[in-house]
């Protein structure tokens, strides 16, 4: 088999990962919305989801490659991964917890995925090899899929938006670019140091590192709101299992897989937007929400459609290629 291949099979399975992902990752949205409904504080959301996020990792941590070699990087670079973990999850979580009361769970997982253009729009302002090109075909199928995104919000608005709803899509968007933002970021650290950290290692020690900030949050939350009550913390750790565990490493094995191909890096991203479509499905079953309805609903095609694009995209053999006879570099052992 060529290597051109081997990589398109590669970016497939690397796209299926992330809509397996994308299944664990949308009961976010569902269990942030019932909580913000039952006047849960947001802060106690965010923070509680990674404090319970760490110890679920640690009885995994023996059989994906140990905690020790996690504990040397962080050691050795403490500042690079406070800062990675503070943009891709303390930044990232705060915002989407905040913007969890400003409507039905699928508008605000249609918001973000800002995120299926938010990684490829970042490309260029940190790397500097052939990654920093835009793909212009997977760029206009992630823009398509936004297309579809803000038809969802113009068809559940019905008129302008309000100041509170403008604050909360302004949440969601910097939620949409740091995600994305902070998963590339230490890609491009450990590639520099030589770090081969799979999937769950890179999720342990971003969850690890970013603990001094998330203890600042749950303190700001104590303060504004005391103690959280039960359901909350209960809600938040389905998620932290769901999302802050399953999901995540699934997602990063994801990135992982496709790092230096940067199309299928922004597909793989863009499979995301699955996420919307479970979250509906899901809100309309437990939460009694809405259907989308008229221009909403055709948002939703569009997103659909956008999806399987980004999937032939990766999948098709470029004209006039070449076999490539380089090794594709991956997470060996992910």
């Amino acid at each position: 088999m060529s290597a051109a291949a081997q990589d398109r099979r590669r970016a497939l399975a690397a796209i299926a990962v992330a809509l397996l992902s994308g299944l664990f990752f949308s009961q976010t949205y569902l269990f942030n919305r019932a909580i913000a409904i039952d006047d849960g504080h947001w802060a106690w959301t965010a923070s509680l989801r990674y404090l319970v996020t760490l110890p679920l990792l640690l009885p995994l941590m023996p059989w994906q490659g140990g905690t020790a070699p996690v504990l040397r990087s962080i050691a050795a670079h403490p500042m690079a991964w406070l800062r990675y973990s503070g943009i891709g999850f303390v930044v990232f979580y705060c915002l989407l917890a905040f913007a969890a009361s400003s409507g039905p769970s699928w508008l605000v997982a249609g918001s973000f995925m800002f995120t299926v253009i938010a990684g490829m729009l970042c490309a260029p302002f940190i790397y500097r090899d052939a990654r920093r090109r835009v793909p212009r075909a997977a760029l206009a199928i992630g823009a398509a899929i936004f297309a579809g995104v803000l038809m969802m919000q113009v068809g559940h608005a019905q008129g302008p938006l309000d100041r509170a709803g403008w604050i909360a899509l302004a949440c969601v968007l910097g939620a949409a670019i740091a995600f994305p933002l902070g998963n590339r970021l230490l890609l491009l650290h450990l590639e520099d140091t030589g770090e081969p950290l799979n999937a769950t290692q890179r999720v342990f020690g971003m969850t690890l590192a970013g603990q001094p900030l998330w203890w600042l949050v749950a303190l700001y939350a104590w303060s504004q709101a005391g103690v959280p009550p039960l359901s909350q913390v209960l809600l938040t750790a389905g998620v932290a299992l769901s999302a802050g565990v399953v999901a995540m490493i699934l997602f990063f094995q994801a990135t992982g897989m496709v790092r230096d191909k940067p199309a299928a890096l922004g597909a793989v991203e863009g499979m995301q937007a699955a996420e919307l479509l479970i979250t509906m499905l899901l809100g309309v079953w437990f939460l009694h929400e809405a259907w989308p309805r008229g221009i909403a609903l055709w948002g939703v095609v569009l997103i659909v459609l956008g999806i399987a694009a980004f999937a032939w995209l990766v999948a098709r053999p470029p004209a006039g290629a070449r076999p490539d006879p380089r090794v594709l570099r991956t997470d060996r052992g992910a």
